[in-house]
């Protein structure tokens, strides 16, 4: 399955980025807890280049919770600041602030001595499609200030959005990048919801988000669906299964598979099959 996207207005965002950096202290990021570096949009790093940086594992309701423990010790060992949240459930948010002071700590202190006080704090929050930044923005600002939406590719225009503890935000469209340096990191996005359906082939996607929850959360498909006995099982078998367990069958006795892949989709998304991690620092440790 080759996964590309990069609408206009995605271009249009990393212009956007580069031009309003400069009135930015700190950029704050946004990932998906449940796949943090193939959520992290490799052009950032170029876009924002050493500007300080807070790294925010958003989902984390969602997530494994020992998984994303190691991803936090995955970005302390290369001196990143990452804390897990959840946008809708406002875990640690409160933090934020804290920890966003902490990081321009130096900078703030040189504003002191020059008697520079009470400047507002200017942030720059970015991230993928669908990974939660309008929601958090929400929280973080106590009100419905970022349009939001279940479907990516939502939030279109800059806004810049006042905090009231002395903080400014500049929220920015999500931005994908060109290119997917390999399959896996575009399905696993896809697998989110992070690229629209409407151009994915989604019995195929289910099929391989099916083969990898069976490598993977076997217990989550059996618990779910009462699937067992699928060792020996391809991912269309197992789409088949799933299918005749939820009686999803039409005229003739045939499995109605485009349906059970709707719904298997739906239900990972809805976090119905539980606490899951697409993704653990091992299995980038061996190509860094």
């Amino acid at each position: 399955m080759n996964v590309q996207w990069f609408p206009g207005h995605m271009a249009k965002t990393r212009r956007l980025i580069e031009e309003n950096l400069k009135l930015i202290d700190i950029v704050v990021e946004l990932l998906d807890a449940r796949l943090p570096i193939s959520s992290q949009n490799p052009e950032i790093d170029m876009l924002v280049k050493n500007k300080p940086r807070l790294i925010l594992l958003n989902k984390a309701d969602i997530a494994d919770k020992e998984v994303t423990k190691q991803w936090i010790e995955y970005f302390k060992e290369k001196g990143i600041c990452a804390i897990s949240i959840s946008s809708t459930q406002s875990k640690n948010l409160n933090v934020i602030f804290d920890k966003c002071r902490d990081i321009l700590k130096d900078k703030l202190e040189k504003q002191k001595e020059k008697g520079i006080v009470n400047k507002p704090i200017k942030i720059m929050v970015v991230g993928v499609p669908n990974v939660g930044k309008s929601s958090f923005i929400n929280k973080l600002s106590g009100k419905k200030s970022a349009i939001t939406g279940d479907r990516p590719g939502v939030t279109r225009g800059k806004q810049w959005i006042r905090l009231k503890n002395g903080f400014e935000l500049l929220d920015t469209p999500g931005i994908l990048w060109p290119k997917f340096e390999d399959e896996l990191t575009g399905l696993k996005l896809a697998f989110t919801g992070a690229i629209k359906d409407e151009i994915m082939d989604v019995e195929l996607l289910s099929v391989k988000l099916l083969e990898h929850l069976k490598k993977t959360y076997p217990l989550s498909l059996t618990n779910r669906y009462k699937m067992t006995d699928f060792d020996d099982l391809d991912g269309y078998e197992m789409l088949t299964l799933l299918g005749k367990k939820r009686g999803f069958v039409v005229s003739g006795g045939e499995i109605d598979t485009l349906r059970a892949a709707n719904i298997l989709l739906d239900e990972f998304r809805g976090a119905y099959l539980g606490e899951i991690s697409l993704e653990t620092p091992n299995d980038f440790k061996a190509v860094e």
